[in-house]
């Protein structure tokens, strides 16, 4: 049987955000295949023309910026609209060859058809259908649900794939997109497309919703005052604010842009003061037009007033401001991460992507790449979804990655600080928190109770209620008593802390595993084909013996919970019995203790590096091992060997390294590095709710 090696993403007619689904396609594919390519057989315009119009093509700008795809836009792009119209079957012909030179680089190809911007409507699918055919490509149809009945959507599908099977294009499935939320249920009961399936994905205004800035530019306005990395924030709506300020105020909404004449000084200062009240909604920005510059005195008590809310103004009048602002039509972009959050988990909710691979037939990869362990952390997370709680409320990074978390369904949020100063900054940001839980910890109801559980927990230390009072509203220990106590399953903190800060509070409220004498961690490793585990890089500087093979058993257990199958290397300067000194025999004492302990893990020591990758190597320095030359697990003899290796490795080589991840305490808390991207953040989290979906049906050991 032929394996497909592409999928076709096309349309009848255009607005029906097929770039959306081509986004949700390619992250589907990323977590299977290797290399992901993506073909634009008709561009919409020449990104390197000297003298071309500046309108991009911003479907393939957007999937060529995903992670997974690592493709040129010249290597991307067919032919454009021009050639379609100089020479149909030339351009046909030009797009077929371009096709099979990223085919053959790539393991599987998203390729997007045309956007209905040139070509006329009645022809522009046949050429697709003629285009897939030709490239032996499935099709995966695309329809808009806007506006549409039921009939009327089924009419046109059943009109479009007859229009595909008169030029031999195969469908494999349908989505219809932006369908009437309260009908999409009715609409994928009732729909059917032959023999391949259907999808409803309901509409999502805020996917449509224009940028700040793509407002000011509609207007040709300048931003006089206010933050300028707001204007990326969507305007959801706009209000023209002519009538009087106590009128204005009842119809402000969350996400809204005001326009409003230039000279009603008393608006302007009324909005101020409404954006920055608890009560009121959040503005996105206000337009000032008419080109008018306000009074000194006003201009003054503005800068004074430092407004991080976006002011721009306009030479305008109202009503053309009002006409052109109303025309702009927001897009997912990759400008926008809570756009592409938004598209990407109304995509895995509503469409069977485990279905559209089968009819795919993708063969999956025997190597595991850093992208397909990243989605597949986020896959594992997303099944058992666990409370999660995030100290650091005061820090974007934390903000930016709880938006993507919540909007990915990849766990349940509880964020710690004053929530109307951090509902606040995320709807500056643009950010949606609605579904995260909010504790100030110097205000809640559960200090007492965490008060008295500390004390209790550290009386040996003569700690008292008075003083534990002091102690447990600090972000670090009210989150771990969180995790203590079960009000959450896990924490992750270290943006804004210490390892320290981060980490004591473990050690004296939730405590080791029984059994096991040290908390440790691990780095996950993930290489361009697999992924290792490192242990101990962040914690313990010189372990004992019997550390070392504390840190060795839960390293084995951490990876066998990440799907890693653990071979263990105890490494050392020296291999097998060929060296001496204190470094080596420590190395030896703990690889003894490992087998006595936990004689069916497999665990080879002490041994160098090369002798625990490198099978050549291995073959000559311990021949007949199960461990060397195939090692997972790389034990290092201290922190200073460790943390410089993965350092190392990580720079050299691209590897992208995960963690540090905690191992050894008795519920799961990680701690983060002070540097730590937004990703870095998600990738944590969702690795903490693993560790506690296995705590929580008590499968292994944390």
């Amino acid at each position: 049987m032929t394996v497909t090696r592409s999928i076709y993403i096309t349309s009848p007619e255009g607005d029906t955000g097929k770039g959306s689904i081509a986004l949700g396609v390619v992250e589907l594919l990323v977590r299977e295949v290797k290399r992901v390519g993506v073909f634009r057989p008709i561009a919409r315009t020449s990104h390197n023309t000297p003298g071309a119009p500046q309108d991009r093509d911003y479907v393939l700008d957007l999937l060529l910026a995903h992670d997974g795809v690592d493709l040129t836009v010249e290597q991307s792009t067919g032919v454009h609209y021009e050639d379609v119209h100089a020479d149909q079957e030339a351009a046909l012909s030009r797009i077929v060859t371009k096709y099979h030179e990223i085919e053959r680089e790539c393991d599987v190809v998203v390729i997007v058809g045309s956007d209905y911007t040139d070509v006329a409507g009645p022809t522009e699918l046949s050429f697709n259908a003629q285009i897939a055919a030709n490239l032996d490509a499935p099709v995966l149809l695309v329809v808009s649900g806007a506006g549409r009945s039921t009939e009327d959507i089924q009419q046109l599908i059943d009109v479009s794939a007859g229009v595909l099977a008169s030029h031999h294009a195969a469908v494999v499935g349908t989505v219809v997109n932006r369908a009437q939320p309260d009908a999409a249920e009715a609409l994928r009961a009732v729909l059917t497309t032959g023999d391949s399936p259907t999808w409803v994905i309901p509409n999502e205004p805020f996917l449509s919703a224009p940028t700040v800035q793509q407002l000011v530019d509609a207007v040709d306005g300048e931003l006089v005052y206010g933050d300028p990395e707001l204007l990326g924030r969507e305007a959801l709506d706009v209000i023209i604010g002519a009538m009087n300020i106590e009128h204005l105020v009842n119809r402000l909404t969350d996400g809204g842009v005001v326009i409003t004449p230039g000279d009603r000084s008393d608006i302007l200062l009324g909005l101020l003061v409404a954006h920055t009240a608890s009560n009121f909604p959040s503005l996105a920005g206000i337009i000032l037009n008419g080109g008018f510059d306000q009074p000194e005195i006003i201009g003054k008590l503005v800068r004074d007033l430092n407004p991080s809310l976006p002011i721009i103004r306009t030479p305008l009048g109202t009503f053309k401001s009002a006409n052109l602002t109303a025309a702009v039509r927001g897009r997912v972009s990759n400008e926008s991460q809570r756009k592409k959050d938004t598209a990407l988990a109304l995509f895995e909710q509503n469409v069977d992507g485990q279905a559209l691979l089968a009819s795919l037939d993708v063969p999956r990869q025997q190597v595991v790449t850093p992208l397909m362990f990243e989605y597949g952390l986020l896959s594992r997370a997303r099944e058992d979804r666990q409370r999660i709680v995030l100290p650091e409320g005061g820090d974007d990074r934390i903000l930016r990655a709880a938006s993507t978390l919540l909007q990915r369904q990849v766990a349940d949020l509880t964020i710690l600080g004053d929530a109307t100063q951090i509902r606040g900054r995320a709807a500056e940001l643009g950010l949606d928190l609605s579904a995260a839980d909010f504790i100030d910890p110097h205000t809640s109801e559960l200090l007492d109770e965490f008060a008295t559980v500390y004390t209790e927990l550290r009386k040996h230390k003569g700690m008292t209620v008075e003083r534990a009072r002091e102690i447990v509203p600090d972000v670090s220990y009210f989150g771990t008593l969180m995790v203590q106590l079960g009000y959450a399953d896990g924490m992750v903190s270290g943006a804004a802390h210490t390892t320290a800060h981060t980490i004591k509070p473990s050690f004296e409220i939730i405590k080791t595993v029984p059994g096991v004498s040290v908390v440790s961690s691990v780095f996950l490793m993930c290489l361009a084909d697999r992924v290792l585990a490192y242990g101990d890089c962040a914690v313990n500087p010189d372990p004992t013996a019997e550390q070392l093979a504390d840190i060795a058993i839960s390293s084995a257990a951490t990876a066998e919970q990440f799907g890693i199958e653990p071979r263990i290397a105890m490494l050392s300067y020296s291999t097998g019995e060929s060296g001496t000194g204190a470094d080596v025999e420590k190395v030896r004492t703990a690889t003894a203790l490992v087998k006595e302990r936990r004689p069916d893990l497999s665990v080879e020591g002490p041994i160098q590096y090369d002798a625990a990758v490198d099978a050549s190597v291995a073959a000559s320095k311990m021949p007949g091992s199960s461990v060397a030359g195939r090692a997972t697990v790389f034990i290092f003899p201290d922190l200073n060997t460790g943390n410089n290796t993965y350092k190392a490795v990580q720079r050299s080589s691209g590897a992208v390294a995960i963690g540090p991840v905690l191992q050894g305490l008795r519920k799961p808390v990680n701690d983060l590095s002070r540097g730590a991207l937004v990703q870095d953040i998600v990738n944590t989290v969702a690795i903490t709710a693993i560790q506690a979906q296995a705590f929580s049906n008590s499968r292994g050991t944390l």
